[in-house]
Formats: structure tokens, C-alpha cells, sequence
């Protein structure tokens, strides 16, 4: 792997929490070189790279409507086109449909039928767009086979705003509904959340906090809103988190499902860098994946790093053994693109 070259371009908050420098100074104990990319500047004078790895998330979100970020953005794809044999970690086609939870919750939903075997699913969801009123909405949620209560959650998947969500209690409630933003049916799984992370072919499950349960059915209860990422880290205690009642036992879910949904999502994401948050339903046992995460932060995985690189390692490694001219439609059996984003 001697003279590999690899490029980063993350936010400067990014980049401090996942401490690059680290891992800069691990992949320079196995001879790859990692430097930060500055998008402001002529990517071809800055290269050439092996491999890009990145999280755009706010330039593609600020590029809807910022002609600067729009630029960056062209200016990347254009240098990412010209330079085909530079694997990208991950295609940005794939980062847009996780930023559109429309999009990534269309995915979700086709796992029903594909891990069926499994046990796992998604719960039903409505995608409310800006044109419904609260009728419509209404209607909507009967006719969709949704049941209270419901998780409101915004339709970009994408910054502080998309950890604000809140939890419905019945049709009136339906009042405190934002569009465009996804409804999802709330399912009770005893105040546990199972976090996967993904890096290649390898992932890791780590237990957070979550919601508590909720009487199902509509109620009178007022909309709760919540900061999902502050109900959800590592040491978060929350009224919302605490248990009212004794619950029965709860099985961790088993090794195999969680690799046969990965596997699944890497197929159908075409991505390596991503994250599953995953619960079991309390009185079914059955996996229900409720969101998944474009490249997330990787806490509590002591392993990142050594894992990125054995996974860049292996993607250049298959890479070098491909045909030459095939290298332009090049696809690794991990199912990343490398060349032009599709």
C-alpha cells in the first residue's frame, strides 16, 4: 500500500470529533498519506488521490439554495468525473437520498420483503408534503394504516434542525405537524436503541438510550418535542427515557439478522460510511430499523479507524487487480463506485 494517497474533506467540526490527525498518523504507519482537501481551491492541484473520503451533507443541503455552495459542489463532481480511478467513500448520489428521509424511508420499507426471513421491518410512515393541510393529513394517517403514537421528523436528514422531532398523541395533535416532514408510527421497545455503524464489511452495534413506552392509541396527552440526539447519547437521563413500568425481558438481537441487514442496506445504499438505528418491538421481538445515517460519528467504536483503513486498503488492493480499461465502471464488492458519481 506504499504511495497511496488519501483525501479528506469533513467540516472543521467533523474533523476535530472524529480526531483526523489520529488517524492520519495511523494510515502513515502503513504508508498511506491522508490529507485534508480544501474545497475552496482547485481540487487537481491538491491531488491525486486513491480514495476521497467525505461527508458533504452541508454543502449539498446549502447548494438548494446557495450559489457558492452550488459551485463547491460542481466544482467537486467535475474533478471526481475527470478522475475515475479516485474512489469515492461514498458516492454522493447515495449521501442525497439519506439526506431526503422520503428517500431513505422508501428504502427502509422494501426491507419487509427482502429480510422477511429475518424478522425485520420498518414502521408505517406518512410522507407529508407542504401543500396538506391538517384535513389531508388527517385523512392521510387513516388511510396509511398509522397508529398513534407518532414520531414527527423532519424531511431533511441533515443538521441541528433534523434531531428535533416530537411525538403525537392523536389526531389534534397532528396540529403541531411542520411539512415537509415524515409521521411514523411510534413502536414501544423498552427505552433501548441499538446503533450500527458501518465501515465496509465490517459493522458494530453499541446500546443508547431511547424513548420510553407509550400507551398505544390516540390520547389527549400534549405533543411532546424532543432533541432525539440529546434523548439518545451515551449518558443521556431524561424523564423521557425512564421506564414507568416493569419490562419483561428483551432479547439483544442476534448477530446474524444484524449482518443480513447490513448487507441488505449496503446493497441497496451502495455506500460503506453509514449508520442503522435499529429497536425491538417489546411485544413482537421483531428488528425495526427507524432511521439510517449518512457517515455518523462513530462514538463508542474503538475499532474506526483500524477498520477505515483495512477497508481502504481492500477497496485499492481489489482496485489494483481490476482490468485497466474496466477501471472507469469499476464497482468493489463492497459496493462502492469509484469514478464518476452514478
Amino acid at each position: 500500500m506504499s504511495g497511496r494517497r488519501v483525501g479528506f474533506c469533513l467540516s472543521d467540526k467533523k474533523r476535530r470529533r472524529m480526531n483526523m490527525d489520529a488517524f492520519a498518523q495511523l494510515c502513515a504507519g502503513h504508508g498511506v498519506e491522508v490529507v485534508e482537501i480544501n474545497l475552496t481551491q482547485p481540487l487537481a492541484s491538491q491531488g491525486p488521490f486513491d480514495v476521497i473520503i467525505h461527508k458533504l451533507s452541508d454543502v449539498i443541503v446549502e447548494a438548494e439554495h446557495d450559489s457558492q455552495s452550488q459551485q463547491l459542489l460542481d466544482n467537486f463532481q467535475s474533478y471526481v468525473s475527470t478522475h475515475p480511478n479516485t474512489v469515492l467513500l461514498d458516492p454522493l448520489s447515495a449521501m442525497k437520498q439519506l439526506l431526503d428521509r422520503f428517500a431513505s424511508y422508501r428504502i427502509m420499507k422494501k426491507l419487509h420483503n427482502s429480510l422477511r426471513d429475518w424478522h425485520i421491518c420498518s414502521p408505517a410512515y406518512l410522507e407529508i408534503h407542504s401543500s396538506m393541510d391538517m384535513s389531508s393529513i388527517q385523512k392521510a394517517v387513516v388511510t396509511k394504516g398509522l397508529c398513534f403514537p407518532l414520531i414527527c421528523k423532519t424531511r431533511v436528514a441533515h443538521g441541528s434542525l433534523s434531531h428535533e422531532m416530537s411525538l403525537i398523541f392523536s389526531a389534534g395533535g397532528l396540529g403541531d405537524v411542520l411539512p415537509p416532514c415524515v409521521l411514523q408510527s411510534f413502536v414501544n421497545h423498552g427505552a433501548v436503541l441499538h446503533k450500527v455503524f458501518v465501515v465496509g464489511d465490517r459493522h458494530f452495534c453499541v446500546e443508547r438510550p431511547s424513548l420510553k413506552n407509550f400507551p398505544s392509541g390516540p390520547c389527549e396527552r400534549q405533543t411532546i418535542f424532543f432533541n432525539s440526539h440529546e434523548v439518545s447519547k451515551p449518558e443521556s437521563s431524561s424523564d423521557l427515557t425512564a421506564l414507568d413500568e416493569q419490562m419483561p425481558y428483551l432479547p439483544t438481537p442476534s448477530s446474524e439478522a444484524m449482518a443480513a441487514l447490513v448487507r441488505e442496506l449496503r446493497l441497496q445504499l451502495g455506500m460503506a460510511l453509514f449508520g442503522v438505528d435499529v429497536i425491538i418491538n417489546i411485544h413482537t421481538h421483531t428488528l425495526t430499523v427507524i432511521d439510517i445515517n449518512i457517515f455518523p460519528g462513530y462514538e463508542g467504536v474503538p475499532q474506526f479507524f483500524s477498520s477505515l483503513l483495512s477497508h481502504i486498503e481492500s477497496v485499492l488492493d481489489k482496485q489494483a487487480a481490476a482490468v485497466p480499461q474496466d477501471n472507469s465502471s469499476y464497482q468493489s464488492s463492497s459496493g462502492l463506485s469509484a469514478g464518476t458519481d452514478h
